[in-house]
């Protein structure tokens, strides 16, 4: 008998030790708020208590500190707006100023599926935005429906990124990623606190393209699908974009803001860490993903944000990202050296829905509140992470 007691002893001690190893998740979801209508995007601005969520038909809802939806919508383009598959309302940032000079900018497709990037200002009113002060900023054609980016954020510079996808179809036909020619598959860089010649803001003197014949000055880094979505670490400054992919793996690109200066994220040459394709890079250092996933785990990666809300000890100083037809949650250590993939998903208490005929389904997007706490959205139902 002593020798098979001994042998667990050894066993449970094993087992205790790899337990100690691993933190504590300390992190739970709970539902804010629902009835949303394909809800993308939480976010909000700087020193302000509300939540603003962006619905792809063409509204921004605001969601007030008790949990109550306002009403009214704080915009409403949706006439402006093509809302269907991957079209829509896609992105909402707010200037870093916002409290003092109420501008805000959008990115949407047009009724011709174009992409256009707008910005409004607030009204008189603090929960309704003016839409007849919308100004265009760029217009983008779009050859097909899909791949569409979307993404907008004002990045520790205080110039305003966007995110564009490859222009859509599948295996981006064209090579535009690639193309530094192209605005497509590109993450894109504008000051907009100026205006310069034509356009209606200024081209940074340090965008990496910039003064290089034929290439369009707003580009900053090239060699993306579809990145859905991207966001700074609020702390150190860094870039994190989850790049949707094409046959088989889904992609988590890292760079700090002077490394991603004229970086190439691979597309297509390269799907995950693997060759896709023979084009040449057009241009740019190669990055290769920090993490990526095969199809058997998800179809859809949804980029998050890192986490550097209040307390929760297992999410402190990692990227949160997921999966919209998998909803699986991960977290990865954060820079300067990321690393330790985690599947998290049956750490947080509840299971959150995946695609189906109810309509709330499938993470669609992530959101942080001005206070750093992270939100999570699955179309129709917003959700935070909690200690």
């Amino acid at each position: 008998m002593s020798r098979p007691i001994s042998v667990l002893r050894i066993v449970a001690a094993a087992v205790a030790a790899l337990i100690a190893a691993v933190p504590a998740m300390g992190a739970q979801l709970t539902p804010v708020a629902n009835g949303f209508d394909r809800a993308l995007l939480i976010t909000a601005p700087a020193g302000d208590d509300r939540l603003f969520v962006v619905e792809q038909g063409g509204t921004i809802r605001i969601v007030r500190p008790n949990g109550t939806v306002a009403p009214r919508p704080f915009l409403d383009i949706s006439s402006l707006v093509s809302g269907g598959g991957e079209q829509g309302l896609l992105g909402l940032a707010f200037h870093p100023r916002y409290a003092s000079n109420g501008r805000l900018f959008v990115n949407y497709t047009n009724g011709s599926g174009d992409t256009i990037v707008a910005e409004l200002r607030v009204s008189g009113n603090r929960d309704v935005a003016n839409r007849a002060s919308r100004r265009r900023l760029l217009r983008i054609a779009q050859p097909f429906g899909n791949h569409n980016g979307g993404m907008v954020a004002f990045g520790p510079d205080g110039f305003l990124y966007i995110g564009m996808g490859d222009g859509g179809s599948g295996g981006d036909p064209a090579n535009r990623a690639q193309n530094l020619r192209s605005l497509l598959g590109k993450m894109l860089r504008i000051d907009v606190n100026g205006r310069a010649g034509n356009r209606q803001y200024r081209i940074p003197r340090t965008n990496p393209f910039r003064g290089r014949s034929g290439v369009p000055p707003e580009i900053f880094a090239l060699g993306l699908r579809n990145p859905w979505r991207f966001s700074f670490d609020r702390t150190r400054g860094d870039l994190w974009i989850g790049d949707v992919g094409q046959n088989s793996l889904e992609e988590i690109d890292f760079a700090t803001l002077a490394r991603a200066r004229g970086a190439n994220f691979g597309w297509k040459r390269f799907e995950g860490r693997s060759r896709f394709s023979n084009v040449g890079l057009g241009g740019g250092r190669l990055i290769q993903p920090v993490a990526q996933y095969g199809h058997s785990t998800g179809c859809s990666v949804t980029g998050g944000y890192v986490y550097r809300g209040p307390s929760i000890p297992g999410l402190n100083g990692r990227y949160v990202f997921s999966d919209f037809c998998s909803s699986q949650v991960w977290s990865l250590r954060a820079g300067p050296t990321p690393g330790g993939l985690r599947d998290i998903s049956g750490s947080l208490g509840t299971r959150l829905p995946t695609p189906g005929g109810s309509g709330d389904g499938g993470v669609r997007g992530f959101g942080e509140g001005a206070d750093g706490r992270l939100y999570v959205s699955t179309g129709g139902t917003v959700w935070r992470f909690d200690r």
